[in-house]
C-alpha cells in the first residue's frame, strides 16, 4: 500500500462507489427506487420530497441505493473539512480535557436534535441530517474567536470583504473540497441552502417560515449573512433552530468543567420549567418545537420557550463568552492568528518566493495557492481570500504549530 494512501482514504473510496456496484440487479435496483418513492409519498406536505429536489450544478444520475441526499451526506462526512472538526474548538480550547465540546461533537449534537424535531414532524430526515452535518464545515481554528480575526483582517484590506463561516462552508464544499478527482462536492440545492441560512446566532428568533422562492443566485457565499433570506425548506428551518438548542446548555457544562463558572451561584440563569440541566433544556425545548410546529408550514416555538432561549442565551453572553477567562483566551488566539495572517498576506503576494522559503509552513502555503481552484483556473480572486482560506481550514493544534514554527525558532 503506497504511504500516501491511507486506511481512511481507501474506506471513504469504498463508501463513495456504494450504490455503483454492478452486483446489484436492475430488479433490486427497481425495488429500492419503489421503497424511496413510497418513502416520499408519506412524508408531511410541509417536507422536501427527494423526487422535488432543484438538483445539482452539474447533473448526476441519482437513484440507486440511495436518495440525492443520503449521497449528500457521505460527501460531507467523507469530506476532509469534516475531518478536521474534531480538532477545532467550539467555544473552549481545552484540548487536555477531553470532555470539553468540540466542534464535531456539537455537528453530531445538532444532527440528533434536529433529526429528532424532524422525525416527529414528519419531515425529510436524510436532508437534515445532510444540513446539521455539513453546516459547521466553514468554521475557524478557536471558534467565532478565530472567524472575527479573519473577518477584521480581510475589512483592513478592503471593506468590501468579510468573512461568514456560513459562507465559507458553501465556498468550502462548492470550490475547495473534492469529489471523483473534481473540485467541489456539487450538492443539491437544498442541501446548500441549509448550510449558508444555518445561523444559530439570532436570540430571538420565534418562528421560521421557509422561504420557497429562493434562487441559485440567492445562495452565493458573496451576500453577507444580515441580507440572506432564511432557509428555503422547513429542514433547513429545523437545522437552524437545532444549532441553538444544541450548545445553549452544552456550553453551561463546559463553563463548569473548565473552571470559566467558578460555582453554582453563577451558572446562567435558565427560566422557571425549562430545566437546569442540559438535558432537560433540550428535552424542554424539543417538545415545545415539535408542539408548536406540528402540522404547520412553519417551525416555532411557543412564546415561552422562546423567550427562555433567548434568555439563557444572553445570559451565557454576559457569563460565560464575555467571562475574563475567556476574553483572555480569545486574545491568545487573536495574536496567532494576527500572526498566521500577516506572514501568509506578504507569502501570496510572491508565490514564487513563498515557494522557496526557509519556513516549511510559508512553503506549505504557498503550495496550497499554486494547487488552489481558483488560482489555477486563473480567476481573479483577491490574494487576502486564498489567506482566508487556508487559515479558515486549520485545526487549532494545527495554527499553533505554524505560529510556533515562524515566529519562535
Amino acid at each position: 500500500m503506497s504511504d500516501n494512501l491511507s486506511f481512511q482514504d481507501l474506506y471513504a473510496d469504498s463508501v463513495a462507489s456504494i450504490g455503483k456496484s454492478d452486483k446489484i440487479s436492475e430488479a433490486t435496483r427497481a425495488k429500492i427506487r419503489i421503497l424511496q418513492d413510497q418513502r416520499d409519498k408519506l412524508l408531511s406536505v410541509n417536507a422536501m420530497k427527494c423526487s422535488d429536489s432543484r438538483g445539482r450544478v452539474l447533473p448526476e444520475a441519482d437513484g440507486d441505493i440511495r436518495n440525492c441526499y443520503e449521497r449528500d451526506m457521505g460527501r460531507i462526512i467523507y469530506s476532509q473539512a469534516f475531518r478536521r472538526l474534531k480538532h477545532k474548538t467550539q467555544v473552549f480550547f481545552n484540548p487536555a480535557n477531553d470532555h470539553i465540546c468540540s466542534r464535531l461533537e456539537h455537528v453530531i449534537y445538532v444532527d440528533y436534535i434536529a433529526s429528532t424535531i424532524g422525525s416527529a414532524l414528519n419531515l425529510n430526515v436524510d436532508l437534515i441530517r445532510a444540513i446539521a452535518l455539513g453546516h459547521d464545515v466553514g468554521h475557524t481554528p478557536f471558534g467565532h474567536s478565530g472567524e472575527r480575526v479573519l473577518n477584521k483582517k480581510l475589512k483592513a484590506i478592503d471593506p468590501k470583504l468579510y468573512f461568514e463561516h456560513e459562507s465559507n462552508g458553501l465556498r468550502v464544499l462548492n470550490i475547495l473540497e473534492k469529489h471523483n478527482d473534481d473540485n467541489g462536492l456539487n450538492l443539491t440545492f437544498e442541501v446548500r441552502d441549509g448550510i449558508i441560512s444555518h445561523c444559530g446566532e439570532y436570540y430571538d428568533e420565534r418562528k421560521l417560515i421557509p422561504c420557497r422562492d429562493k434562487t441559485e443566485e440567492d445562495l452565493s457565499y458573496l451576500i453577507p449573512k444580515k441580507d440572506r433570506k432564511g432557509p428555503a425548506t422547513m429542514e433547513g428551518c429545523v437545522v437552524r433552530f437545532a444549532d441553538k438548542i444544541a450548545y445553549v446548555g452544552r456550553d453551561i457544562e463546559d463553563a463548569l468543567r473548565t473552571g470559566v463558572i467558578a460555582s453554582e451561584f453563577d451558572v446562567p440563569v435558565v427560566t422557571d420549567g425549562v430545566g437546569s440541566s442540559n438535558s432537560e433544556i433540550i428535552n424542554f425545548l424539543v417538545q415545545d418545537v415539535i408542539e408548536n410546529s406540528m402540522d404547520k408550514g412553519c417551525i416555532m416555538m411557543s412564546d415561552h420557550a422562546g423567550d427562555a432561549l433567548e434568555h439563557t442565551l444572553k445570559e451565557n453572553v454576559a457569563k460565560i463568552y464575555t467571562a475574563g477567562k475567556v476574553k483572555t483566551y480569545e486574545k491568545y488566539c487573536d495574536v496567532m492568528l494576527e500572526g498566521l495572517f500577516d506572514a501568509f498576506y506578504e507569502a501570496v503576494q510572491n508565490i514564487e518566493k513563498a515557494e522557496d522559503s526557509k519556513s516549511s509552513s510559508i512553503r506549505q502555503f504557498a503550495g496550497f495557492v499554486k494547487n488552489h481552484p481558483e488560482y489555477k483556473a486563473g480567476i481573479d480572486t483577491p490574494l487576502p481570500i486564498y489567506v482566508s482560506d487556508y487559515i479558515a481550514g486549520m485545526t487549532d493544534s494545527f495554527a499553533v504549530s505554524c505560529f510556533n514554527e515562524m515566529y519562535k525558532s
